[in-house]
């Protein structure tokens, strides 16, 4: 096994900026990747290989400004706080400009539309125990080391709240050894906490983890995929529908882009009468579709569809809705289907996970479908998809990137597209 380089301090300039945010320097050895950098500035940072741990800002860029969180840079949750607002937009644009570059796609992007402060309303927080104290936080980037958080300006503020409580039930379930992950989502009644990794320790804490639901009022508390207790259903508004969430399953990050979404689905779908909601878990856009055409939604997570099956005996005047459990990555809806002799499906929204949707994209390609809405959390694999229905006569009509994972070098987007004549 070949040693690690040893470390050596060395002045660098940035270049430029990778797709991930780290700042990249040209040497005569290679490029080397810093993280929380900004291109054009001189900066001292420990190097090891290809890899380098910032030290000081010798000459910073005009565009840096102070971060809004105490614990940026030791947490790995965020990377792009030293950013000032027009820079920040333009890297999360230029991540879809450059993916859709990279598939021969030359096309307008529109500005990122960006989400607040406090708007992420799921967080995914780690427990551990360090001698006699209890860990409660975010790992550090590309590290076992957890951060004590004591603020998070990502998250919803009930998030932050509950985390004295949360922090106190680690202390009283966690094993000696190993971990434990709390999935914390917001909804209308309140939270709903998603415990990983207690394993066959669950049984004997059951008590423990009752009381701390009923104490901080928590909507429900699951362990390892069992519900230990739920006091209300948790329940999500999606598009006017209040949908109960399954514990830990997907949901746009942010309301404000969820919303977003809507109006781009309502303007890329417009005039269709008949549409298919592909990937459509719980229906985060299925039911804003049913507001204006008839959908059949697809999924292949039984729970989500169930969730989805809830919301429906909920909802009031929505247009015809049908569900279908589909695995679309082994079986996608193939031409013919989308077609159904000319009384098919006039329009198609695809939402997959960050992988895409490949083998469906190409299906898509073939049919007569006239308007289709693509989203992703991936500009990579979006633009993949993308360029299968472009090469199968598709039109670009716009592509809106949305940041809901803010201070992250994610970004989603969206894009709509019409058949060609």
């Amino acid at each position: 096994m070949s040693k690690k380089p040893e470390a050596t301090v060395e002045t660098l300039r940035i270049a430029r900026l990778a797709h991930k945010g780290d700042g990249v320097a040209e040497t005569d050895a290679g490029q080397i990747f810093v993280p929380y950098t900004l291109e054009g500035e001189l900066v001292s940072a420990q190097v090891q290989g290809a890899r380098a741990e910032l030290n000081e800002i010798i000459e910073p860029s005009p565009h840096r400004i102070a971060s809004v969180c105490k614990h940026f840079s030791t947490c790995g949750g965020c990377s792009l706080q030293h950013m000032d607002e027009a820079s920040y937009k333009d890297f999360k644009r230029q991540q879809v400009v450059d993916a859709l570059a990279s598939r021969g796609i030359e096309t307008p992007v529109e500005d990122v539309v960006v989400c607040g402060k406090g708007s992420r309303r799921r967080a995914v927080f780690a427990a551990v125990k360090a001698s006699h104290k209890v860990l409660f936080g975010y790992h550090t980037a590309k590290s076992n080391r957890l951060v004590d958080i004591e603020e998070c300006p990502v998250i919803a503020p009930e998030l932050m709240k509950a985390v004295p409580g949360l922090r106190k039930l680690a202390g009283e379930i966690l094993p000696r050894k190993g971990e434990l992950k709390f999935t914390v989502t917001t909804t209308q009644s309140g939270l709903d906490v998603a415990i990983g990794g207690l394993g066959k320790n669950k049984d004997k804490h059951y008590l423990e983890l009752s009381q701390a639901a009923v104490e901080n009022n928590f909507a429900r508390l699951t362990v390892d995929g069992e519900t230990i207790i739920e006091i209300r259903p948790p329940l999500l508004d999606m598009s006017g529908v209040a949908v109960p969430i399954p514990s830990g399953g997907f949901i746009q990050a942010a309301l404000s882009a969820e919303k977003t979404m809507g109006d781009l689905l309502s303007e890329g779908l417009s005039g269709c009468k008949r549409v298919a909601d592909l990937f459509c878990g719980a229906g985060t856009l299925t039911f804003k579709i049913g507001q204006f055409a008839n959908v059949h939604a697809v999924e292949g997570e039984a729970t989500s569809l169930k969730a989805l099956d809830l919301g429906l005996r909920r909802a009031k005047g929505l247009k015809k809705v049908t569900t279908e459990r589909r695995d679309l990555f082994r079986r996608p809806i193939v031409a013919k289907e989308l077609d159904n002799f000319g009384k098919g499906f006039d329009g198609v929204v695809f939402d997959p996970p960050r992988a895409g949707a490949l083998a469906q994209a190409q299906e898509l390609a073939k049919s007569p479908v006239k308007k289709i809405v693509a989203v992703s959390c991936s500009p990579a694999s979006f633009a993949r998809d993308i360029r299968e229905l472009l090469d199968g006569g598709y039109q670009i009509k716009r592509v809106v990137p949305i940041d809901q994972f803010l201070y992250s070098p994610h970004v989603e987007v969206v894009a709509l597209l019409e058949r060609g004549a």
